[in-house]
């Protein structure tokens, strides 16, 4: 070994290390302990996290798919709406239960006695409602006197026990009492009284316990005719009112916040053939009473504009058996039917068109529509303003504009919603009137807790509970 490699590795190393060189290990050494607890930590900060969202934001009790294509929603968790509405329909716990009150006679069946009497009967024990464009106070009425077990699918429940009711159903046949004495009879020959029968009615209401205790608030009455109750309207207008229209009702008196549009029973004959334009021939139709107050006016306008028009019919022509068959054939065989307003905003041609798959097309501009939160009318009618359809040829040639394809497509929606408008229909016009007069429970109730806390006023104009009805009708669309 040389001297100089034997120097060196005999040369004993230096006790005392360089400041610099020493600084700069210890720093190193700092570093390399302080990164692995970070990455350690970071570690245990991902697990816990992991853990947290896996345990309580995305709880598991099912294996997950073993693919994207596994994880599909199928109809077993995920039932259609029809489905969805039977389930709900059956399970009684989920339904609003409805008293009927058991009302002297002659509220209901003596009603339809004097109806016979005044038309010559001689045996009123065979009496039986007659039909008319406002009978739906007689389906409910039926409906509720059948048993529970028969009303399978029905959206309310009936209760014996007034005790458990949401609502009180009072089934008066107000719009029939309008009509006992014959059009035309003398007064002197008259024996019944409906001013008298109205008064009788709220007297006996205000006697009860269950209408003093919430003002009427949560009673249901059937209104139908524009004119029914009207001399004792300001009485019970607190309870739901089932009506035609607000034509002649205030706003202080009815609004759609707690009362239901209900429509007419149609008085022509179903259509129940195809879809189709080949066997409608007529373009418009119209039957009806050319001559009416208020709004109803504009019908005598649009007389004058239509009668002498091509492939048109209009004939002016008052309710009788005759006229409702040449109305049947005339709807059933037109393509579209003219629902102008008359003394009031509705009128029950609107209900005959729909079933004769007829399009609507109406003409007035205050009309409210029953059921409008399931069907939109603009599918299955026509909206022309009363100002607009007034401009000569303008109707005319607006409906001739409308291609095939697309009143094929008005008929076939038409026929979909037509069961809505059948009062005999087993899931017709009537469970879809308890079904909207169930969803009024929510306002009901708040309506009751507060007026149990306001201090009563007397108001010039109606407070917040009421809801303005239609005042302007939407552009003419096709």
């Amino acid at each position: 070994m040389s001297e100089r490699s034997a120097a060196f590795t005999s040369k004993p190393r230096n006790s005392k290390r360089s400041p610099r060189k020493s600084s700069a290990q210890t720093s190193m050494a700092r570093k390399s302990s302080l990164l692995k607890q970070t990455l350690i930590c970071s570690a245990l900060f991902i697990l816990a996290t992991y853990a947290f969202f896996n345990t309580f934001l995305n709880p598991a009790t099912d294996p997950p798919p073993s693919s994207l294509f596994d994880g599909k929603i199928s109809r077993e968790n995920f039932p259609d709406f029809a489905e969805r509405q039977l389930q709900t329909s059956t399970d009684d716990n989920s339904k609003v239960k409805v008293f009927m009150y058991d009302l002297p006679a002659k509220f209901t069946t003596g009603i339809i006695e004097h109806h016979a009497l005044a038309r010559g009967s001689s045996d009123v024990s065979k009496a039986r409602y007659p039909g008319h464009q406002h009978m739906g106070e007689w389906y409910l009425f039926s409906d509720l006197n059948r048993s529970q077990e028969d009303r399978v699918g029905s959206p309310v429940e009936k209760v014996s026990d007034p005790e458990e009711a949401d609502f009180f159903y009072v089934p008066v046949f107000s719009s029939l009492s309008l009509i006992v004495n014959p059009v035309g009879a003398a007064t002197t020959a008259r024996v019944y009284r409906d001013e008298a029968m109205q008064d009788e009615l709220v007297e006996w209401l205000e006697n009860q316990e269950y209408w003093r205790r919430n003002n009427g608030r949560d009673h249901v009455i059937v209104t139908g005719d524009p004119n029914a109750l009207y001399r004792v309207l300001d009485r019970v207008k607190n309870a739901v009112l089932l009506l035609s229209d607000f034509g002649r009702v205030r706003p202080d008196q009815g609004s759609l916040v707690k009362d239901v549009i209900v429509p007419y029973a149609h008085r022509i004959n179903t259509y129940n053939g195809d879809v189709g334009v080949e066997n409608r021939k007529t373009l418009l139709f119209f039957m009806g009473n050319r001559y009416r107050k208020d709004g109803g006016k504009i019908r005598d306008l649009l007389f004058q504009m239509l009668e002498n028009e091509r492939d048109v019919m209009i004939k002016h022509g008052a309710q009788s058996r005759e006229n409702r068959r040449a109305a049947t054939h005339g709807m059933h065989t037109s393509k579209f039917c003219l629902n102008p307003a008359g003394d009031t905003p509705s009128a029950c041609r609107l209900f005959d068109s729909i079933v004769s798959l007829c399009v609507p097309v109406i003409v007035s501009d205050s009309i409210e529509l029953p059921f409008e939160d399931v069907i939109n009318y603009r599918k299955i009618a026509i909206f022309v303003s009363t100002t607009v359809s007034l401009k000569p040829g303008y109707l005319v040639k607006l409906l001739r504009s409308v291609k095939k394809e697309r009143i094929l497509e008005y008929q076939r929606d038409l026929r979909a919603v037509k069961d809505y408008y059948e009062y005999g229909s087993p899931n017709g016009t009537v469970n879809e009137i308890w079904r909207q007069i169930g969803h009024k429970l929510p306002i009901i109730k708040l309506m009751i807790n507060r007026d149990k806390r306001l201090v009563k006023r007397d108001l010039t104009e109606p407070d917040c509970s009421c809801l303005c009805t239609n005042k302007t009708g939407p552009p003419s669309l096709v």
